[in-house]
């Protein structure tokens, strides 16, 4: 459906404007997108372009379209066609994004797009998931851990196969040494993560189960992993 088909609804949309919101709107913007029904709409008013929201709002069930009303003024509709069931990925997006803008407004367009380039742009030529491992991996040398563990429940639920983290991990034991690995990977939310995958591999569990818990645990409900 084009946005043309839908274009004279949008004065009814629900009108949420997020320029002023300080840190992560993404889970308030989920609840008004699940209670939406079919054939109507939001319309999200933001000071750059909002494209993380873009996929989000699509694995929902919504169409979108953007208009750029002044340098600094984006109004996205999301008109919705079809009820999609909420798979819990929005905790996972890049929501310490939304801080940018705080600082400058230019800033915070760059720093979308840059991440729009890094992740979705088709000319990259690693598979999705390894640079997911390598975003892991760096950002465990950076002592980033909030974001590694993100990153790794990203790749598992993406598909990545659980003996990749094994290799992962005993990769970084190598390089960081025993004693680092002992004393701040083990007892970090990465190392629960990865455990939480391996024991409840170890029972059978399917891989939607595992990624409900990863996502239940490790998202924005933990004050370790959630980016404010």
């Amino acid at each position: 459906m084009s946005y043309k088909a839908w274009q004279n609804k949008t004065e009814d949309f629900k009108k949420i404007d997020v320029r002023e919101i300080q840190g992560n709107f993404f889970q308030g913007i989920k609840k008004h997108a699940v209670n939406t029904k079919v054939g109507n709409g939001l319309e999200i008013v933001q000071s750059f372009d909002p494209i993380p929201l873009y996929e989000v709002m699509e694995g929902l069930g919504f169409e979108h379209y953007t208009e750029q009303v002044s340098e600094n003024e984006f109004h996205a509709y999301f008109y919705r066609t079809e009820q999609k069931q909420d798979n819990g990925d929005i905790p996972m997006r890049p929501a310490a994004l939304t801080n940018m803008p705080l600082i400058d407004e230019e800033l915070g367009k760059v720093a979308v797009q840059f991440w729009d380039v890094t992740w979705n742009d088709r000319k990259r030529r690693l598979p999705y998931e390894i640079r997911l491992l390598l975003s892991l991996t760096n950002a465990v040398g950076a002592g980033r851990m909030r974001q590694a563990t993100r990153e790794l429940v990203k790749a598992y639920i993406h598909g990545l196969d659980s003996a990749a983290l094994d290799d992962v991990f005993e990769l970084l034991a190598w390089n960081q040494g025993i004693g680092y690995f002992s004393s701040e990977i083990g007892p970090s939310t990465l190392f629960a993560a990865y455990k939480t995958i391996k024991n409840m591999e170890n029972k059978g569990k399917t891989r939607a189960e595992i990624a409900e818990v990863l996502t239940e645990k490790f998202g924005e409900k933990n004050p370790d992993v959630k980016v404010m």
